[in-house]
């Protein structure tokens, strides 16, 4: 092809000539370069063509700097840049490849070349024949050899996807094992054969189990100052197992990851454009639900839980992310509400928010706002927590007192198999620091005394891992006084006596906002709140655990006794109290006595009842019945009007006395008759001094 004697083209003119020429030379892997040497001797004798098309070979430019790089995108591809950027210079009189495959493997970066030297009046150049992108006829023939090179290189992709597919359908297509997984030379997997690797792992899904969170995994590795084991696919020491610092994205790569529940698993994740970093070229991916992974082998490997147990950690996971819309309840969170998450709506069933009011925001709110943020309208309703939080921790410590002893005896396992686990991990910490330290110095004696060079090195090595097993023994110990590691018989009655006692459990200082609400999780499965079904009153409904449900009414605090529940059993109540003649005190004793409670909560004052009294005008019980008050009582008090007429003053005068104490007497109940105490010596004195007073003011006018 390259050895025929070719005639010069009339499309190559002297302003052609008068440009450089660019020689593009590309392979597509390191491999291809390394076995397929020929194909590049070819591609670079393209520069002998262009002698015989009229350039000096001294305006020929080769541009190798792609060899080994892939043609399927260009911003990996220096060379490839170098040669768009010539042309747009308009340096470039002829462009020559081998074929299109060679220049670019996608339209968009071959039409990009093909607009740039029509514009500029470039040719390009084959191993067969020239082509001017200006002309109709050659445009057509270029746009169709870029469409057979994108479709060659999609079906080579097509191809090894399939060979790949049907290999990982067999289990035999070699996947990234973790850490707590091992490949034997037969190529069986295998445990890992490190205990504490094994150990380690327990423990994150033991205490994931436990916690039902990743972050608290996290955080409960980091106060016990223990390890993750990683097997990272990149770096100098690929796939050796090294040990990191918890984090969460650790601890969510072991929780999430099939291969510990046994699994051979393909297609966990799947490519996304829309996810693509800027800055990089590699395109983004997105994990697949693992309802849809396309192949899944489970008991392909040893397994560390059961696969359902791992289903249940993948939907708690997913249950910890709040997704209202979902109906996901999220994590349990340090507010003190405790339905969030969990608590929806009876008028409309959408999942309610959690919102908190009040001058320091400690008063939670559990609101239903869909119909205003979908329609603009009012709030669907909103219902005051506190009353309502009560009530479920009612119904919960009455639900779980018959099982008091059980509890206790589960408390008290847990804590004895928590110090269990903590002393296991920290000894297998130790005995890997002591053989570290033991194996540096079997180095250190194995190397010739004279050879200093490298006893050097093994020298401060060994003084290394002795320094690092001397700080896990001083940790170790450490933690020995913190912690708890053998449980006495006080503490064990202690313990036990705490437990059964449930309240004093729930409201205890140590228990957080949190512990309540996983507690209420574990128990409730879902709440539904309806403050509008009935006045005064909020109607609860409680989705257990176990499948029951349970219908209660808890009577709400309202602003006034227009939405007071028992308004009308509260005033027909205080009409006969007062018909059988009984003051305002007695009256609210009475009240709170029959379970009767105020509009805002609190029981049921005498004040209370006056000012409910005079609302409803119903009339005051006095002594002497309807008639007038006389002008001293049976007992030897002064009314007012008695008091005034003695002492020869108006009841005003009377009143202003009372106020500022000169004269002393009380009421039963307000809008009672004044008994007044008055000796005679007093009513001397007092008209003396009115006396004294009258004819002061009489002088001085």
């Amino acid at each position: 092809m390259l050895t025929t004697t070719p005639s010069v083209d009339e499309r190559i003119t002297t302003v052609h000539r008068a440009k450089l020429c660019y020689v593009y030379v590309r392979q597509s892997s390191p491999g291809q370069v390394r076995h397929h040497q020929e194909s590049t001797q070819l591609q670079y004798r393209l520069v002998e063509r262009a002698v015989m098309l009229g350039w000096p070979r001294e305006r020929i430019r080769v541009i190798d700097d792609d060899l080994g790089k892939s043609g399927a995108a260009s911003s990996d591809r220096r060379g490839f840049q170098t040669l768009i950027a010539e042309v747009g210079l308009g340096k470039a009189g002829l462009v020559m490849s081998l074929d299109a495959s060679r220049l670019a493997r996608n339209n968009r970066d071959w039409h990009q070349l093909l607009e740039l030297c029509s514009l500029f009046g470039a040719l390009i150049a084959d191993g067969e024949r020239l082509y001017d992108p200006g002309a109709y006829h050659d445009r057509l023939l270029l746009g169709l050899s870029g469409i057979m090179s994108e479709a060659e290189l999609h079906q080579i992709k097509i191809r090894l996807h399939q060979g790949e597919r049907q290999k990982a359908a067999r289990g035999e297509l070699r996947m990234p094992l973790p850490a707590g997984l091992a490949q034997t030379r037969d190529g069986s997997v295998t445990l890992n054969p490190d205990e504490e690797v094994q150990e380690r792992l327990r423990l994150v899904l033991a205490k994931f189990r436990e916690l039902r969170s990743a972050k608290a995994v996290m955080r409960y590795l980091r106060g016990n100052h223990l390890l993750i084991p990683v097997r990272p696919v990149r770096g100098p020491a690929p796939h050796e197992v090294v040990w990191r610092a918890a984090d969460s994205a650790r601890v969510m790569h072991i929780l999430k990851n099939p291969a510990y529940a046994g699994a051979y698993v393909y297609g966990r994740r799947r490519p996304d454009p829309l996810r693509r970093q800027a800055g990089s070229d590699r395109i983004g991916t997105v994990a697949v639900a693992p309802a849809d992974w396309s192949i899944c082998l489970q008991d392909a490997y040893p397994a560390y839980i059961e696969w359902d147990e791992f289903m249940a950690n993948q939907r708690q996971l997913a249950d910890n992310v709040a997704r209202y819309d979902l109906g996901r309840p999220g994590a349990p969170r340090k507010g003190s509400a405790l339905l969030q998450g969990i608590v929806s709506c009876g008028r409309c069933a959408r999942r309610m928010c959690l919102r908190y009011s009040g001058p320091h925001g400690d008063f939670p709110l559990y609101a239903c706002a869909a119909d205003q943020s979908a329609q603009g309208g009012p709030r669907c309703q909103e219902v005051r927590a506190l009353a309502v939080d009560g009530e479920i921790e009612r119904l919960i410590l009455a639900a779980l007192t018959p099982d008091c002893i059980g509890v206790a005896i589960a408390t008290l396992g847990e804590i004895e198999q928590e110090d269990r686990l903590v002393e296991r991990q920290w000894s297998l910490k130790r005995e890997r620091a002591r053989y570290d330290a033991e194996r540096a110095r079997r180095q250190y004696d194995a190397v010739e005394p004279e050879n200093r060079l490298v006893a050097r090195s093994l020298e401060r090595l060994w003084e290394e891992r002795l320094r690092r097993a001397d700080q896990i023994e001083e940790e170790y110990e450490a933690w020995r006084r913190q912690q708890a590691v053998a449980i006495s018989d006080d503490d064990r009655q202690h313990i036990l006596s705490v437990a059964q006692d449930l309240p004093r459990l729930w409201y205890g200082a140590s228990t957080t906002s949190a512990d309540r609400k996983q507690i209420v999780r574990l128990v409730i499965k879902e709440v539904t709140l309806d403050q509008k079904r009935r006045r005064g009153y909020v109607w609860i409904r409680i989705i257990w655990q176990t499948g029951a449900a349970s219908e209660h009414w808890l009577q709400r605090r309202v602003q006034g006794y227009a939405q007071h529940a028992d308004q009308g059993q509260v005033r027909q109540r205080i009409i006969e109290l007062n018909g059988l003649r009984k003051m305002d005190r007695e009256v609210a004793a009475t009240l709170n006595e029959e379970g009767f409670r105020t509009a805002h909560g609190p029981p049921f004052s005498g004040t209370m009842v006056h000012v409910l009294r005079k609302r409803w005008q119903i009339p005051t019980v006095k002594i002497n019945g309807t008639g007038a008050n006389p002008p001293q009582w049976p007992d030897g008090t002064y009314s007012v009007q008695g008091a005034a007429a003695a002492i020869g003053i108006t009841r005003q005068v009377i009143f202003d006395w009372l106020h500022k104490g000169w004269l002393s007497g009380e009421q039963l109940a307000k809008g009672m008759p004044w008994r007044i105490f008055l000796s005679p010596e007093q009513i001397i004195e007092l008209g003396a001094r009115v006396r004294r007073t009258t004819r002061s003011i009489r002088e001085a006018s």
